[in-house]
């Protein structure tokens, strides 16, 4: 048997473990792999001493399903998992999707809609004296009042709606395994309330006792944001400011104060002995179909976490900062060496990255002096003077990976930012050289007009052009075969119908089918969701155009994937509404 944290209670009593001290449940299935949110919360609590047990995607139809593995003698952790349960669930157009990749098979529905709110109200019916923590990515963007897409208003912050004693926002390790060991400890939730990087609630008395004399940042009211538009849009740039800042936050929603710590910084160590778990890379063998999402990521392999872009439709820098924070090479080569003994080990490490793979050992040089950056834009509008770039850590790494016996093959398959490669052109043409892209690189240009860039807060079109420009430049140097897979989104905030007519022409260009085109999802406290719900600019109070209904939205898309059967019958049905020549495009 595989030494995984138990799904069930016979597997913990082989474990030699009567009670669970923790009980994960999650919207996932069980992967005990270091991608899995729930899988690395887990195993951080394991090596600290408790006794964790996985509740992987219970049948929220059948109550008695959240009974098996019993009651935890601490708290109950709660995820909806490693994606937003409605973004799972959904596609853009709100229609039901038709494969989920984080369940046995890739089958659908096997998460609730809104499933921390519906696992947490179970579980509270069940066990009412056991408190409820929550996190993930889920519940990180809803930590206030927020835009919900689905619903088409403002909803109030899930720690209410979930009646969830704390939140815990971002990656979760260290404030879930300080709360565990506080309530060991027979700490008061006051005490347990001082935590870094949570969110929680308090009623208007305590909250006058308690911060009296405290500083903080008072963001508009529930009622307010939910009923003005022009007071989200203040909410919005409130928010930002006091993340930026990393300050305590506090919004009051009817007779509750709902609260936010500052952010704890990560280190370099902390993600050492992180990934350095004793992490199996596997699904747990009860299940009979593969997981999809595991498939992609098998043999990757985390270097960082964080960004220092600042992208508007982006839940990284809402979720995991702005700081990025990188391990050291010498915890990512035991990885490595780890990694060749997998069973599903050929012989290709696929990936050496994180949410984008250039910033690796990427520092500012200014951050650690308080007050000194209250703006935190390192990259927009233009890469910031104080942010260091080097790639040759990043080089260095590679090449060491590259001469562990077994490895044949290490490849950047996470993408990287144009504007940063760009400021050392000898990078694009080691990557190339060295044999780091994999027949093809990812890059995100978004969109291909100005103004809509700079509601995404992306770098101006002209810096990718330069970018393929010198990467075709030296693939014919090598004489390789080697592509540029660029990513685009259709009907973002700002983008109208001539802008798309505009992305189209030039995808046209390029002379082949562009799979790469993501509809616009406004994902809940991201700037470009306040901007599609209030229709104002992300960076100020001006109108802007939005795609809202399915027709708006689905030409948009139908321009940039013309060559699509469907969508050129959809285009041809929808032509008095296109104010160009179609033939132009479809001839």
């Amino acid at each position: 048997m595989l030494d995984l944290l138990p799904i069930s209670k016979e597997e913990a009593k082989k474990k030699g473990w009567d009670e669970l001290d923790v009980i994960i449940v999650t919207g996932d299935a069980y992967v005990d792999h270091p991608s899995f949110g729930a899988a690395v919360i887990g195993r951080f609590l394991e090596y600290h001493g408790f006794r964790v047990g996985i509740l992987a995607q219970p049948d929220w139809k059948d109550k008695e399903s959240f009974k098996i593995l019993g009651k935890p003698r601490l708290f109950f952790g709660i995820t909806a998992g490693s994606v937003d349960s409605l973004v799972a669930n959904y596609t853009p157009y709100k229609k039901k999707r038709e494969r989920d990749a984080y369940t046995p098979g890739g089958t659908p529905g096997k998460r609730p809609d809104r499933a921390t709110i519906v696992y947490s109200n179970i579980v509270h019916e069940l066990y009412p004296d056991v408190p409820i923590i929550i996190g993930g990515i889920e519940a990180s963007l809803r930590r206030f009042s927020h835009y919900d897409y689905w619903d088409n208003r403002v909803r109030h912050s899930i720690l209410l709606d979930s009646r969830a004693k704390v939140l815990v926002y971002g990656m979760g390790e260290h404030q879930t395994v300080k709360i565990a060991k506080m309530l060991s400890q027979g700490k008061s939730w006051h005490e347990i309330y001082q935590i870094p990087g949570i969110v929680y609630s308090l009623n208007e008395r305590d909250f006058s006792k308690y911060f009296k004399d405290k500083d903080y940042l008072l963001l508009p009211p529930f009622e307010e944001v939910s009923q003005d538009k022009d007071a989200y849009f203040e909410f919005q740039q409130k928010l930002l400011e006091g993340l930026k800042r990393n300050l305590t936050l506090v919004q009051k929603d009817g007779t509750r104060y709902i609260i936010q710590n500052p952010r704890e910084a990560y280190m370099s160590s902390d993600l050492d002995l992180i990934y350095s778990l004793p992490f199996k890379r596997l699904a747990h063998p009860s299940y009979k179909e593969d997981i999809p999402a595991l498939d992609t990521v098998i043999t990757s392999i985390t270097s960082h976490r964080g960004c220092f872009g600042s992208c508007t439709f982006c839940s990284l820098n809402i979720h995991q900062g702005w700081q990025v924070i990188s391990r050291s090479e010498r915890s990512i080569l035991k990885e490595a060496h780890r990694l060749t003994s997998h069973k599903s080990f050929r012989g290709t490490i696929s990936d050496v990255g994180g949410p984008t793979a250039n910033m690796y050992k990427l520092r500012c040089k200014i951050h650690n002096i308080p007050g000194s950056c209250p703006n935190r834009e390192c990259l927009f509008p233009d890469v910031c003077e104080n942010l260091e770039v080097d790639f040759s850590y990043q080089m260095r790494l590679l090449n060491d990976i590259k001469e562990i016996p077994k490895v044949k093959h290490v490849f950047i398959a996470s993408g990287i930012r144009y504007d940063l490669a760009l400021k050392d052109k000898n990078y694009i043409k080691r990557m190339i050289k060295e044999g780091f892209i994999g027949g093809q690189i990812s890059v995100a240009p978004e969109h291909v007009k100005n103004h809509v860039l700079e509601i995404m807060k992306k770098p101006p079109f002209t810096l990718y052009e330069r970018f393929v420009e010198i990467f075709e430049k030296e693939v014919k140097k090598f004489n390789t075969e080697l592509y540029i897979i660029p990513y685009f989104i259709s009907a973002h905030p700002g983008a109208t119908i001539e802008d798309a007519w505009a992305l189209a022409m030039y995808i046209k260009g390029l002379g082949h089918y562009l799979e790469q085109l993501q509809d616009y999802t406004p994902l809940p406290l991201t700037p470009a969701s306040c901007a599609f719900y209030t229709e104002y600019h992300t960076l100020r109070k001006e109108k802007i155009y939005v795609a809202k209904t399915y027709e708006e939205k689905r030409l948009q898309r139908a321009l940039a994937q013309f060559r699509d059967k469907k969508n050129k019958e959809f285009l041809l049905k929808n032509k008095d509404k296109i104010p160009f020549l179609l033939e132009r495009l479809l001839g």
